[in-house]
Order: C-alpha cells, then sequence, then structure tokens
C-alpha cells in the first residue's frame, strides 16, 4: 500500500545559513537565518531541534497510547543538534534528545523513549544517518 501524503511542508530559503531568508508558503514561517551565534537570526541547526523535538514529542503520545498511558502535561524535550566540521568541507549534525516525563518512572518512560524513536520520522531519519543520544532526564 502506497503512503498517504499527511502534509507538505514549503519553504523558500535565499541567502543560505549565514545571511538567509526563509518563508513558508502559507507565511507562517518568516524567518532570518544567521550563523550560530551571530546575527539575531536562527540557522538550521536550532530549525532542526525544534522540528525534531516536537514531533519526537508527539511520538511519545502515540507510545503512551499503546500503553493505555497518559503523559503528564509537563513532558518536555531538550534537543541538542551539534554542528561538527571533520576537516575541509566535511560537515556533520548529531543530536541528543533528553527527555523529561515528570511523575513517571525511568523504566517506563525509558521504554516510552524508545517506541517513540521508531515512530518519529525524525527519528527515523536520522538512524544510521546521524549520532544519536536519547536520555531520560
Amino acid at each position: 500500500m502506497a503512503a498517504k501524503v499527511l502534509y507538505t511542508a514549503k519553504v523558500r530559503t535565499t541567502g543560505g545559513r549565514e545571511h538567509g531568508l526563509s518563508k513558508s508558503s502559507d507565511g507562517h514561517l518568516d524567518l532570518r537565518l544567521t550563523a550560530p551565534g551571530k546575527g539575531e537570526g536562527t540557522n538550521p541547526e536550532q530549525l532542526f531541534a525544534a522540528g525534531w523535538s516536537a514531533c519526537f514529542e508527539g511520538a511519545l503520545g502515540v507510545a503512551a497510547l499503546q500503553r493505555k498511558l497518559t503523559l503528564p502535561a509537563a513532558t518536555a524535550i531538550d534537543a541538542e543538534v551539534d554542528l561538527l566540521n571533520e576537516g575541509p568541507g566535511n560537515y556533520l549534525i548529531r543530536g541528543r534528545l533528553n527527555v523529561s516525563i515528570p511523575g513517571v518512572d525511568r523504566q517506563t518512560a525509558q521504554a516510552l523513549v524508545e517506541a517513540a524513536h521508531q515512530i518519529c520520522p525524525y527519528s527515523k531519519a536520522t538512524r544510521g544517518n546521524i549520532e544519536v543520544e536519547l536520555k531520560v532526564v
């Protein structure tokens, strides 16, 4: 069975990561890009961290429902995405997701995180492609 397209994000970027502008076709996203630590814009690593952590929290919710559990409202994902350079022209990223599920025992929280990592489309995209660390905090 072919996959059903649920949504297509359309974003146009000009100027690249150093001095860029990114705008979505629906007008909801309109931001300036700058190099990390320079200027007032955001950078691709922050955008990836935001998208991945939001998607991962949704996947946690699916994993919880599958186990007939309810995630606490204070559930939070702190995503960290590193930009690495292994030499001229050899850039990489790696990521960490620090997952907080207050009031849920550590073993259950770990099982939810592992299940969410199998469900989340961003996690699927990173698997085998970048170094990823998942931690229950």
